[in-house]
Order: C-alpha cells, then structure tokens, then sequence
C-alpha cells in the first residue's frame, strides 16, 4: 500500500550518506577558510603592531644615546677643568 522495498530504503539511506557528508565537507571548507583568513589578519596586525613598536624603541635608544653622548661631553669638561688639562 504505499510502503518502501529493500531497494528504496537502501538507495534513500545512500542518498541521506552521500547528503551528511557532502554537507560536513562543505562546513568543514568553510570554516577552514575562515580559520586561515583569520590567522592571517592576526599576522598582518601583529607585524604591523611589532613594527611600530621596534620603531618606537628605535626612537627611545637613539634619544637616550644622545643622552648619554652628551653626559660623556659634560664629564670630560668636568675632569679637564677639574684637573687643570685644558690649561695646557
């Protein structure tokens, strides 16, 4: 009266495999796309965010050297006129 053989049940439970799977082959594509395309921002943010940092502290070093260079200056003048060397 309306009820399934063998071959359609088999053929419908086939057709419901060949389903799932394509289905899951398709989610997992995507989401692996996704999962690279992310990572791949991360990446880019972070070799931007650690460019400007080494920029930064570039910056930073070359401000303290001159510092430094210049404290060097002040104490050779200190030491040649504490000495008398610059009467020379």
């Amino acid at each position: 009266m309306g009820f399934m053989n063998d071959a359609q049940i088999w053929t419908m439970i086939g057709s419901f495999t060949v389903l799932m799977f394509s289905t899951l082959t398709v989610v997992s594509t995507l989401f692996v796309r996704i999962v690279r395309s992310e990572i791949a921002g991360l990446r880019t943010e972070m070799n931007g965010q650690l460019g400007g940092l080494r920029t930064e502290m570039n910056a930073r070093f070359d401000t303290v050297n001159t510092r430094i260079d210049a404290l060097d200056r002040d104490v050779q003048a200190i030491v040649k006129r504490t000495f008398g060397l610059d009467r020379e």
